[in-house]
């Protein structure tokens, strides 16, 4: 029976935490502070769960035990003794029944949104907000953030701690941008969510290609910056991309785990379902556009000719190579030179791919990008220059840290004869 309260703990936990730590955050006014309440309900949970059963409303008894410990907490520092009368207000104003504690959730999808852009502030580096973010949003443990990055425990333990502290030094405020600030803001919180996607839809290091979770986790804060934000076309269109590459995570990798290229994957497998989603985001992101699209509009647009079609061969690359030149106008980088580059020697064959390839290899930022040394062997090979592309499949192999990339590569290499 205990093992079966505290299976149920962990659920109510899960699904509740980014509710209780944002719900908190507004009342104190500190995020450290917040997570070490919600932490003091769960701990109580914990203890009274399993002889008094699992309350009727779980999330508002934590929240109620939490607010009463802030209580506490507050009241041993007497410069907050404004904010125990603000919080011993809310408590009093309710009813005794816990239950009816959680109407206050009618502005809990605000707090969460605020909650979203406080761990997501430029003030912290991509690390930190990551990191953050996955904790305080996405409900994982340290260890599980620690694993999804390959990183030591104790560097994402660091990277919180320090993420928490910088906030409070600077003060940041528990709210959402207004004007002008909210375009930069937004762009912070959407790098995020896509940077932890893209860690489990082509891991940087380790030997699977894929961690599907850390994409799940991505998905999940993705559908709920949607709901908070309907107005703002990137964040459907982030959520229209996602969904679509999700997809095809069933079919990206054989049965030892090995890569399987997306022209020789079974279409018939991808999930209709991610696909039928991820097209109704995008037609959310186009009929709130107003001008020019964003990148992950764009790039969500690329995707939707993938899924459109049936086959690689019914592929539209001619529109793809259009939109890849959009998107260069829009967030201009080398990498997406690289991609619009595949796309032209979809559309207008190798020599066409190649000729912006070669324009790519002066960047910096790409010296070390195994993906640049592999689409050019691509291209070399489709020429009938054999020698030449096996030398940049093993230049590739050589850069990569996936183990699954680095094999794949190193076939590619000795099938170049």
């Amino acid at each position: 029976m205990a093992t079966d309260t505290n299976r149920a703990i962990e659920t109510v936990w899960r699904i509740e935490a980014p509710r209780l730590v944002a719900g908190l955050t507004r009342l104190v006014r500190d995020v450290g502070l917040a997570e070490e309440l919600a932490q003091d309900a769960l701990v109580a949970a914990l203890e009274q769960w399993p002889a008094d059963g699992v309350p009727a409303n779980p999330g508002a008894w934590l929240m109620t035990t939490a607010k009463r410990r802030a209580i506490d907490q507050i009241r041993r520092h007497e410069t907050y003794k404004r904010k125990v009368e603000e919080v011993g207000r809310q408590l009093e104003e309710s009813t005794p029944d816990v239950g009816a504690l959680v109407a206050e959730d009618d502005g809990i999808g605000d707090d969460l949104l605020r909650l979203l852009f406080v761990a997501c502030h430029p003030v912290l580096s991509t690390e930190a907000r990551t990191a953050l973010t996955l904790r305080l949003l996405g409900g994982l443990t340290t260890d599980e953030i620690a694993r999804a990055f390959l990183v030591p425990e104790p560097t994402v333990a660091q990277r919180i701690v320090r993420a928490k502290k910088t906030l409070a030094k600077a003060n940041v405020p528990f709210e959402v941008p207004q004007g002008d600030e909210l375009a930069a803001r937004l762009s912070s919180v959407l790098e995020v969510v896509y940077l932890i996607f893209n860690e489990g839809y082509s891991a940087t290091a380790g030997d699977d290609l894929m961690r599907v979770e850390l994409c799940e986790d991505a998905l999940r804060l993705g559908r709920i910056l949607a709901r908070l934000a309907p107005r703002e076309p990137e964040v459907h269109g982030l959520v229209a991309l996602m969904e679509i590459q999700a997809s095809r995570a069933g079919v990206r990798t054989g049965p030892g785990g090995e890569p399987i290229l997306l022209a020789d994957q079974n279409r018939a497998r991808w999930d209709q379902l991610l696909i039928r989603r991820g097209l109704a985001a995008l037609e959310r992101a186009e009929a709130v556009l107003d001008g020019r699209p964003g990148p992950y509009l764009l790039q969500a647009a690329i995707t939707a000719c993938h899924a459109r079609a049936r086959r690689f061969e019914d592929t539209d690359w001619e529109r793809i190579a259009g939109l890849y030149e959009q998107l260069a106008e829009a967030a201009p980088s080398p990498v997406v030179e690289l991609n619009r580059a595949v796309a032209l020697s979809m559309a207008y064959g190798p020599a066409a791919g190649l000729a912006l390839l070669d324009q790519l290899l002066a960047f910096p930022a790409l010296r070390n990008y195994h993906l640049l040394p592999s689409t050019r062997g691509d291209f070399l090979a489709k020429l009938g220059r054999p020698d030449e592309a096996r030398a940049e499949f093993e230049r590739a192999a050589s850069l990569t840290r996936n183990e699954r990339e680095r094999t794949l590569l190193r076939e590619r290499a000795a099938a170049c004869g």
